[in-house]
C-alpha cells in the first residue's frame, strides 16, 4: 500500500533537493574548492528510511551522508556552507562533508572511517534504552521512551569485523538499533562482487539471530513502507533490524572522479532504474502530479538550491586563531 500523495510528493521534493545539491558540489569540485563522497542514485534509500524516524529518534551515518541530512530537514545553505569551509556551516566549517554532526537534527555523527559509524551506534542505542524514562537528560543523546537509533553504513563497512561486533552487540542487550545497508555495489573503487561472494549482507546476520529483510533501494515507496514495519517492530520488542537496500552509486567514488574503472554498461542498466524517474513516473502515471506541478516542484528546488550557493559563498571563513605553547598550558 502507498503512503499517502502529500508525503509521496514531498518525498520526491527532497530526492530531487538532495540530487541538486549533490550535482551542485560535484560541479564545484576542484580548483580549491574540496571535493564530496556523492551518493546520486541513493536517494531513495535515504529518503526512504529517514522519512519513517521521529525527532526523537538518533541517527548516525557516513561519509556519503548529504542525503541523510537534507532527508532529516538539515538547511541546504548551512550543509553547503560546511563544506565549502564557512563559519555559517552546522560545524563552523570544519568539518567538510566527512565529518557533519547536527545535534538539532538527531545527527550523532558522519563517519568518514569505513565502519566508524558502526562501531558507535550500539553506544548511542544504549545510551538511549539506559536514558529513556530519565527525566532532566540534556544535550545531544537527550531522548523520550521509545526513541531508536538508525544507522547507515555500506556494503564496504559490512565487510568490515566490526559490522558482526555491533550487530552481536545489538542483539546481546537487545537494542532499539536499525542497521540500513545501502548495498549500492562499490567499495570505493572496488567492485561489489569481488569483495563478497554472495550477493547479499541480509545473509550474514542470520547466525546472529536478526531479522533482515532486503528491499528494492531504489524504489522509495518499498523503501518506506520496510523501515516503517522495522522501526515499528523494533519501538514494540526494542530489538534490532537490518534493512537492506539494493541500490547503485552513479558517480564515483570521491569527487572529482572519471569513473574509468566503472562498466558502463552495468551503469547504463541501472541508470533505467533511476529513483527519482521512478517515483515521479509513477506519481505522473497515477495522477498524482500533473507536468504543470512537476514543472514548479523543479524550479522550487532549484531556487532552494541557488540561494543556498548563494548563502554558502557569501558566508565569512571560520575566524583565524594562532597557536601558541599557551594553547597546551
Amino acid at each position: 500500500m502507498h503512503t499517502d500523495p502529500t508525503t509521496r510528493l514531498s518525498m520526491l521534493e527532497t530526492m530531487l533537493l538532495i540530487r541538486a545539491h549533490e550535482r551542485t558540489l560535484a560541479g564545484l569540485a576542484g580548483g580549491g574548492v574540496p571535493g564530496t563522497c556523492t551518493a546520486v542514485g541513493q536517494e531513495a534509500a535515504a529518503v526512504g528510511v529517514v522519512r519513517a524516524l521521529q525527532p526523537r529518534d538518533r541517527i548516525l551515518t557516513n561519509h556519503r551522508s548529504a542525503g541523510h541530512l537534507l532527508a532529516r530537514g538539515a538547511d541546504p545553505g548551512r550543509l553547503m556552507a560546511e563544506v565549502l569551509g564557512r563559519a555559517s556551516g552546522y560545524c563552523k566549517g570544519k568539518s567538510g562533508s566527512l565529518h557533519v554532526s547536527a545535534a538539532e537534527l538527531g545527527v550523532v555523527l558522519t563517519s568518514t572511517i569505513v565502519g566508524g559509524e558502526l562501531s558507535l551506534a550500539p553506544g548511542v542505542a544504549l545510551a538511549q534504552k539506559m536514558a529513556a524514562g530519565v527525566a532532566g537528560a540534556a544535550g545531544a543523546l537527550a531522548v523520550e521512551a521509545g526513541g531508536i537509533t538508525a544507522v547507515f553504513f555500506g556494503d564496504g563497512a559490512a565487510c568490515e569485523g566490526i559490522f558482526h561486533e555491533a550487530v552481536n552487540l545489538a542483539v546481546t542487550w537487545e537494542l532499539p538499533l536499525l542497521f540500513v545497508c545501502e548495498n549500492n555495489q562499490w567499495q570505493a573503487f572496488v567492485a561489489r562482487r569481488e569483495t563478497m561472494p554472495g550477493e547479499h549482507v541480509a545473509d550474514w546476520v542470520a547466525g546472529h539471530g536478526i531479522a533482515a529483510r532486503v528491499v528494492d533501494g531504489n524504489d522509495v515507496d518499498a523503501v518506506h513502507a520496510a523501515a516503517c514495519d522495522a522501526v515499528a517492530a523494533i519501538r514494540a520488542d526494542s530489538r534490532p533490524r537490518l534493512l537492506e537496500l539494493t541500490t547503485y552509486r552513479q558517480r564515483g567514488h570521491y569527487e572529482p572522479d572519471d569513473q574509468a574503472y566503472v562498466d558502463k554498461d552495468e551503469l547504463a542498466r541501472w541508470k533505467t532504474r533511476d529513483p527519482i524517474a521512478m517515483l515521479r513516473g509513477r506519481l505522473l502515471a497515477e495522477g498524482v502530479l500533473a507536468r504543470g506541478e512537476l514543472a514548479h516542484l523543479e524550479q522550487r528546488v532549484a531556487a532552494t538550491i541557488a540561494a543556498a550557493h548563494a548563502f554558502a559563498t557569501s558566508s565569512p571563513w571560520p575566524e583565524l586563531r594562532e597557536l601558541t605553547t599557551d594553547v597546551y598550558a
